[in-house]
């Protein structure tokens, strides 16, 4: 799971998805997409994903009917995981994730039982705490292991789509269990990351709590949120 997700992977990933250069989507064409993938890392789903997507959205919504904002992340969140339908193994789509090129924490899933043959583990420039980075460097500075998360953040990015920044983080950080719900790598952050923290743990609360075998009626939910994607990120995006 955890073997190769090292440094060298991570930046080849970065240079073979950040470019956007795969095909051109909607992202409600993403999400119709996404009833063929069902998380095999995910122990409380057996559903297609987009249903997911939308159980999260409705969550927030009702919580938070004045931010349509953070409902669309909630709709859009897990859409990167659409690169398991373009050939990509799970483990590097799916998944709980982490810095790479510093010491990888106890905090991480499965710490004790994947990472003994990572070749980062025994590399004296990546093992330390700190590795290749500096005290507070912030976490934009900072190579997460790869995933769906990191990539429909570059996704949002690159077609500078308009959702603010708290919805950023909670795109980039939403599987990053071992920072918003263990309390690690603060040592990396800077006051911005400290300061967006709470939003990333109010998402991980629907992201978690709004899945259940009560499946919504997405035909019905589809233009509502349809309106939502045309002020933030409309048209076919690069992908």
């Amino acid at each position: 799971m955890h073997t190769n997700q090292t440094m060298d992977f991570v930046k080849q990933k970065h240079a073979e998805w950040a470019g956007c250069s795969h095909t051109k989507m909607t992202v409600m064409e993403s999400l119709d997409a996404l009833d063929k993938l069902v998380d095999e890392s995910d122990p409380d789903v057996d559903f297609p994903n987009s249903f997911h997507a939308f159980q999260t959205a409705e969550g927030i919504r009702k919580a938070h009917p004045d931010k349509d904002w953070f409902q669309l992340v909630g709709l859009i969140h897990d859409i990167g995981k659409i690169m398991a339908l373009w050939g990509q193994p799970q483990w590097a789509v799916v998944g709980d994730t982490f810095p790479v090129g510093c010491h990888f924490q106890n905090s991480i899933v499965f710490k004790d039982s994947t990472f003994a043959e990572n070749p980062d583990n025994n590399n004296p420039s990546y093992n330390t705490k700190y590795g290749i980075y500096k005290p507070n460097c912030g976490l934009d500075n900072v190579y997460m292991s790869w995933g769906h998360d990191e990539y429909i953040y570059r996704v949002m990015k690159f077609n500078n789509c308009s959702i603010p920044e708290e919805g950023l983080y909670m795109i980039r950080f939403h599987s990053f269990y071992p920072w918003h719900t263990h309390g690690d790598y603060t040592y990396l952050c800077n006051d911005k990351d400290l300061k967006m923290l709470p939003w990333v743990k109010e998402f991980n609360k629907f992201d978690l709590y709004t899945k259940s075998t009560d499946l919504p009626d997405v035909e019905n939910l589809k233009p509502y949120y349809q309106r939502l994607i045309d002020k933030y990120c409309p048209g076919k995006l690069y992908w």
